[in-house]
Order: C-alpha cells, then sequence, then structure tokens
C-alpha cells in the first residue's frame, strides 16, 4: 500500500476549508492594501479570513514584527510585506499556472 494510486491520494483542502490570517498593526498603509487583497479573494473564493494586531500579542509581535503585513495560510506563512493577489488565489484553490 505504500504506492497507493493517486486516486486514494488525500486532495488538497477546498478553499471553504482553509483559514487566512492577516498579521498587520494599526496605522500601516502596508497592511490596509494588504487587507484589500486578502478581503477581495477569500470573498471571491469563499474562504474564511481573521486579522490578528501584533501590538496586542507578543508571540505574533516577536516573530513577524520586521515583516509586516504577513498572510498566513492555515497557520503556515504564505507572504509578507505585500500581498500578490494571483498568487494568494493559485495558493488558495490549488491551481498552478
Amino acid at each position: 500500500m505504500a504506492d497507493m494510486s493517486p486516486l486514494f491520494r488525500r486532495k488538497a483542502p477546498a478553499p471553504g476549508e482553509r483559514l487566512v490570517t492577516l498579521v498587520r498593526k494599526p496605522g500601516c498603509h502596508l497592511c490596509d492594501d494588504a487587507q484589500a487583497v486578502v478581503e477581495k479573494v477569500c470573498a471571491d473564493l469563499g474562504v474564511p479570513w481573521e486579522q490578528k494586531n501584533i501590538t496586542e500579542d507578543p508571540r505574533l509581535h516577536d516573530q513577524y514584527w520586521e515583516q509586516i503585513p504577513v498572510v498566513l495560510i492555515d497557520g503556515e506563512q504564505h507572504t509578507f510585506w505585500r500581498v500578490n493577489e494571483e498568487r494568494l488565489r493559485k495558493e488558495l484553490t490549488g491551481r498552478s499556472g
């Protein structure tokens, strides 16, 4: 069973099963730009998203302070500083090209 057919392998999660997290801080224009992209892509795909304020979470502050805004997908870092709409969309849908 080690060489299981691709038909039986687990498929990538559907967009609605994903979670996008935007790590940001107040007064950050790059964060505002990133939020606009995240809101648009997530609304188009039906993906839930949340935002976290880096100034209210010491762990996030220590981990991401020099990179904000940061976009996480299912808790894993996807990008930082500038969010590319096409790249985010591809990651959430599992499509390439």
